[in-house]
């Protein structure tokens, strides 16, 4: 687990990681929601959407988030499938309840993928659109400068300055804030929030559309629980608290004053807030900002599937480790191309930030929802909080969340369909590798050989010189592999080792007790290799640390076998037959375990094993 220090330095780097995403909903927020509400554009639709705005920060993201979710780490680690691991472990297996568990898991994951999707077409057209205020005749240029912006995402030179022109940002969203509050103070009213209740009032017709547009201030709040791991939860709470919530409240109740003071200002109202000769470099530190939370937005996606890759969500795809110090850096092409493509089609779909305002939020607020109802399974489970106590405190938070998603779902028409059918769809894609998965172990352990046989195999058997490490997929039968190797060639190796790589429910498994070796006979192992569900299983690693306890293995001198799994769907009709040969499909072209185990290059042999399904 992260160590509970906050020097300025995390603090800093915790408002470039974890706060762009809520950091650059100002750009858009308070003009979708304040339009939401409709023309005659009175002063209490905006003290009313002020208001809404103010305590959602202030229940949605402050309380539940940075006070009750956080304190769901899994080792210091955070994110929707964080919280699955934590909490499958209070669960029984294969229980009612856990399989529900699994299903709000995979559809968490699937609407987070979708507002990486979103995040960041949204935040830099919005960044970007305030050309418009320099010259009315640059609005086309606005579709070309984002996918501009798009392209130069995940630079390391770009990543070193994330914190410090993140802080920047905040910085100037509270002066500029301050200085429109100044002149018009009375909007500070907002904070009553009888304002909100009226507002509904007397608009309920607009009420949802309205509560889907105020949604998107605090559609960044996901990420606060999602990435406190990098720097650990103390950071993130002070970046927030001190900095981060009070310039966003500042700068929104400053648009609010712009915006009472001449109603030609709704429009991009952050913009209105500086005089024209400053207005472009507010734009470059905009676009900044929101090149900044488009790239945390992609990273994400990219840990995410690496995650989903380890709890058996997703096939095995090509994960490339960037950086040799943190674990974290991590690049996957396939999800950078659907990442890219997608983002492309929102940008030239929508053309706006308020067109594609309806489309956004729509995912973020189910995964808000299903993290406070894992959240209060937890509280009940693992924390020891009474029953009572959890539906006080979770209770009025859950109602909250049904809210917002009710009121993103009347932008459905407008737009939501669009991130919630992608998050059916990748629902789908996980529900379906998963129980491929389930019917393929079925099908394997009803031809398996126990473990305990494995001496009786080897009877008799011819040995020759040299070891021979087997890649196991269940310790506790004896590996595909090997059968095959023992009925084509008749021969085993002078010394055996059956190697199995774990996943386990925490993040990053210790070092000093990675490997567990027992040895079944003279010169045959087994040993078990552990890595969290956030770490690259690595086969090199897990030598190494067989040496460091005493076994000598040295890639340069073994002979690796892995067993490959053939599947082959029998011919059957309707969605049965589709499902079988959808995984089939999928299990070929998932990425090969020489390469996702990262294996060394040479002497590794492969031997295939059909299956029937």
């Amino acid at each position: 687990m992260k160590p509970e220090q906050a020097s300025a330095a995390t603090v800093v780097g915790a408002m470039g990681v974890v706060y762009g995403d809520i950091g650059t909903s100002p750009l858009y927020a308070l003009e979708t929601a304040v339009r939401a509400a409709g023309a005659p554009m009175d002063r209490f639709a905006v003290l009313g959407v002020l208001s809404w705005i103010f305590w959602s920060l202030a229940v949605v993201v402050t309380l539940k988030y940075v006070v009750l979710i956080m304190r769901a780490d899994n080792e210091g680690e955070g994110g929707i499938l964080a919280l699955f691991a934590l909490v499958q472990r209070t669960l029984a297996p294969g229980g009612r309840w856990m399989r529900i568990v699994v299903l709000l898991a995979a559809l968490g994951a699937a609407l987070f993928y979708c507002d990486t999707l979103i995040t960041p077409a949204i935040s830099v057209l919005s960044a970007v659109e305030g050309l418009e205020n320099l010259d009315s005749q640059m609005t086309g240029a606005v579709v070309p400068v984002t996918l501009f912006a798009i392209q130069r995402h995940g630079t390391e030179r770009v990543g070193r300055l994330f914190g410090p022109i993140m802080l920047v940002w905040f910085l100037v969203l509270g002066v500029t804030g301050v200085l429109a509050l100044l002149r018009d103070p009375r909007v500070l009213e907002a904070l009553n929030p009888g304002y909100a209740g009226l507002l509904l009032a007397r608009r309920p017709g607009e009420a949802l559309v309205i509560l889907g547009g105020v949604f998107l201030a605090v559609t960044g709040g996901e990420a606060l629980y999602a990435d406190m791991g990098q720097f650990g939860r103390r950071p993130v709470r002070i970046a927030w608290t001190l900095v981060v919530w009070p310039a966003l409240v500042l700068n929104y109740f400053g648009q609010g004053a712009r915006i009472l003071a001449d109603p030609r200002a709704v429009h991009l109202p952050l913009y209105q807030l500086v005089p024209q000769n400053v207005l472009p470099l507010l734009i470059l530190l905009a676009t900044a900002a929101t090149i900044i939370a488009s790239q945390a937005t992609i990273t994400g996606a990219f840990s995410v599937t690496r995650q989903c890759i380890q709890l058996d969500l997703l096939p095995r795809l090509r994960i490339t480790q960037t950086s040799a110090q943190e674990h974290s850096q991590i690049y996957v092409p396939v999800v950078n191309w659907f990442v890219m493509i997608a983002v492309i089609l929102f940008v030239v779909s929508f053309r706006t930030s308020e067109a594609l305002g309806a489309a956004y939020g729509a995912a973020v607020s189910g995964t808000m929802f299903i993290t406070t109802v894992l959240g209060a399974q937890l509280a009940w489970a693992q924390w020891g909080w009474p029953r009572r106590v959890v539906a006080l405190v979770f209770g009025p938070l859950m109602c909250v969340d049904i809210v917002f998603v009710i009121g993103n779902f009347s932008k459905f028409i407008d737009g939501a369909w669009v991130p919630l059918t992608l998050a059916v769809l990748l629902f789908s894609i996980f529900m379906l590798w998963r129980s491929g998965r389930r019917l393929l172990r079925a099908a394997l352990r009803a031809v398996a050989v126990p473990l305990p046989e494995l001496p009786r195999l080897l009877e008799g058997l011819p040995r020759v010189p040299g070891t021979a490490v087997f890649l196991a997929s269940d310790p506790r039968f004896v590996p595909t592999a090997m059968l095959r190797n023992i009925e084509h060639n008749h021969v085993a190796h002078q010394r055996i080792v059956l190697l199995y790589m774990e996943i386990t429910r925490s993040p990053r498994h210790d070092p000093a007790g990675r490997v567990v070796i027992e040895q079944m006979l003279p010169d045959i192992y087994e040993v078990t290799a552990r890595f969290g569900f956030m770490e690259r299983p690595d086969v090199t690693e897990a030598l190494r640390q067989c040496r460091a306890r005493g076994l000598k293995l040295f890639a340069q001198d073994c002979s690796f076998f892995l067993g490959w799994h053939l599947v082959m769907p029998r011919p059957r009709g309707g969605y049965e037959g589709l499902r079988r040969r959808l995984f089939a499909w999928m299990q070929r072209r998932s990425t090969q375990a020489v390469e996702f185990f990262r294996m060394p290059d040479r002497n590794v042999i492969v031997l295939a094993t059909q299956v029937e399904l």
